[in-house]
């Protein structure tokens, strides 16, 4: 095994030998220039000696070969750079660094330990403004020359030094401070990414360490917006991205320092829309707490967002939100609710995710003008053809679109509930109650429930799942249909105390109870009434 390591040695470093010394710095990173030519065709090899042993061997034709820490790679000026990241005593030693049949390089690498300066920091800046950040560095580096590196996908690029500078990047150098600062004018959206705030500590082998990685952010602000919404109603918002549809959408709160880019909790759902481009962001109950600025944006890359600032003011009045029951017969049921004159009406129906769908076919008329005092319209809505499928929350209020939003302040709530005629029946004789549901619901638990039907309060005869088909206690059975979508209440031998209301129910995060009749009990002769 020997000799074949010593032959394949051989073979490698047939061409040209040099030798170099570099110093790093535990804890930072090091760059070395080799000034030697990248071949496309060639393969790449880094080893360590004693041994020998192999770090990366990588025959792809790829300007970029990592390999955990360690990185070889083609820079500007087609010569191969070496980058090792996170310097440790364990890394010093000799290496060779070797493009097959071409040249190779002896490194020997001294490692340092020097106390100075973050490592690593974030800067946040607007396109079109100027990016500044500084670099401390230690004393001993005092008189080398300041130099400034960027990371590409499978590059890192010289931006500015004594021999390479750019129009829009200058650097100053503080040595009294022993911090050089850097400024860039008039960014641009790729300006965004990772900078290397280096130091040339020494000249004859090219070798550079890093003192300081910039991650720099780019923020294109699209405008700027005021919302408003009732506190203890409910607001959705509506943010458009049609350029980038298919990218991670967010909303986050600027004073948390908008590090937790949500959003999806407690009080907030969220719906990505890749098709339209839009954010909707549901908030299901507005406090006081919620008012401040957001951002509505996109993630375009990993160092560049875009966003429409959010001005939510969250307003108190006595009047909202307005909390409505309506029962209706299965046909057409007409639902009326108040908005700000100046606005369009929004009429939505509650999703099981919170998600409130806006119901585009509905007609809306006003009834009547403006109030003196709010400035405020009637409106109703009508529903033709009500079927159980309509049972459920609604939401109306008034939306207002912006350039690049649009947000609706829901501010009356409207639980639609459904009715069926009554069931009469005498005493002793059998009843059927018929629970009609929407097919949407056929895998879903079910329930028929006397008087009450709720999470929090509720009083179920029986309930039954789509497996079991149907459930049986001691006069009740409770069958369900899922091909007909409706599930049945079957009571037998009929008592006064089975007269009253019942609800039909489908248990979901929340119970829907959303059809409901009554059972009418004729007593037989010799007993008073008939009882509901």
């Amino acid at each position: 095994m020997k000799i074949l390591l010593i032959f394949f040695t051989f073979y490698l470093i047939s061409g040209a030998v040099k030798d170099i010394d570099v110093t790093g710095y535990s804890g930072r990173s090091i760059l070395v220039d080799s000034h030697e030519s990248w071949f496309n065709s060639s393969a790449k090899h880094m080893s360590k000696l004693p041994g020998w042993r192999i770090i990366m061997f990588d025959k792809r034709h790829e300007k970029w070969i990592n390999e955990g820490r360690f990185t070889l790679f083609k820079n500007n000026e087609d010569k191969l750079m070496i980058y090792i990241r996170d310097l440790n005593q364990h890394d010093a030693g000799r290496y060779q660094i070797s493009v097959e049949g071409k040249w190779s390089i002896d490194m020997t690498l001294k490692v340092e330990e020097e106390i100075c300066c973050k490592m690593s920091k974030r800067v946040m800046v607007k396109i079109g403004e100027t990016a500044t950040f500084s670099c401390e560095y230690s004393y001993s580096h005092i008189n080398n020359y300041k130099i400034i590196f960027k990371e590409g996908r499978d590059t890192i690029d010289t931006i500015y030094s004594r021999r390479n500078k750019t129009e829009r990047f200058s650097v100053s150098d503080d040595k009294h401070k022993n911090i050089f600062s850097v400024r860039t004018t008039a960014v641009t959206a790729d300006d965004g990414g990772v900078y290397l705030c280096g130091v040339w500590i020494n000249r004859h082998s090219y070798s550079y360490s890093i003192i300081t990685t910039v991650y720099l952010h780019i923020m294109d602000v699209v405008g700027v917006s005021r919302v408003s919404g009732y506190s203890g109603g409910r607001l959705m918002i509506k943010c458009e991205h049609l350029q980038y549809k298919t990218k991670p959408k967010y909303i986050c709160k600027e004073s948390d320092g908008c590090s937790n880019k949500w959003m999806e909790n407690g009080d907030v759902s969220l719906y990505d829309d890749t098709r339209a481009g839009v954010l909707m962001v549901f908030f299901r109950e507005l406090k006081a707490a919620d008012a401040g600025t957001y951002r509505c944006g996109v993630k375009v890359s990993q160092y560049t967002e875009s966003f429409t600032q959010l001005q939510l003011s969250v307003k108190h009045d006595a009047k909202y939100p307005m909390d409505v029951t309506k029962t209706a017969h299965l046909g057409e049921v007409n639902i009326t609710c108040q908005i700000p004159e100046k606005n369009t009406v929004h009429f939505c129906k509650e999703e099981d995710n919170h998600i409130c769908q806006n119901i585009g076919s509905s007609e809306v008329t006003q009834m009547s003008g403006s109030s003196e005092r709010n400035e405020e319209r009637v409106v109703t809505v009508s529903i033709s053809n009500v079927s159980v499928r309509d049972a459920g929350v609604y939401w109306c209020g008034a939306e207002t679109r912006d350039t690049y939003l649009t947000f609706i302040s829901l501010t009356t709530k409207i639980q639609l509930n459904l009715i069926m005629a009554p069931v009469v029946r005498r005493e002793g004789e059998s009843a059927e109650i018929f629970c009609p549901y929407d097919s949407i619901y056929k895998s879903k638990p079910k329930s028929l429930c006397k008087g009450k039907c709720s999470t929090r309060d509720r009083n179920p005869l029986s309930e039954t799942v789509r497996e079991e088909k149907e459930t049986k206690t001691d006069r009740l059975t409770l069958k369900d249909d899922v091909t007909a979508s409706v599930f049945t209440g079957s009571i037998t031998a009929l008592t006064a105390e089975d007269a009253g209301k019942y609800w039909c129910a489908v248990t979901l995060e929340t119970e829907l109870s959303y059809l409901h009749t009554h059972l009418i009990v004729i007593m037989n002769e010799g007993e008073e009434g008939l009882f509901i």
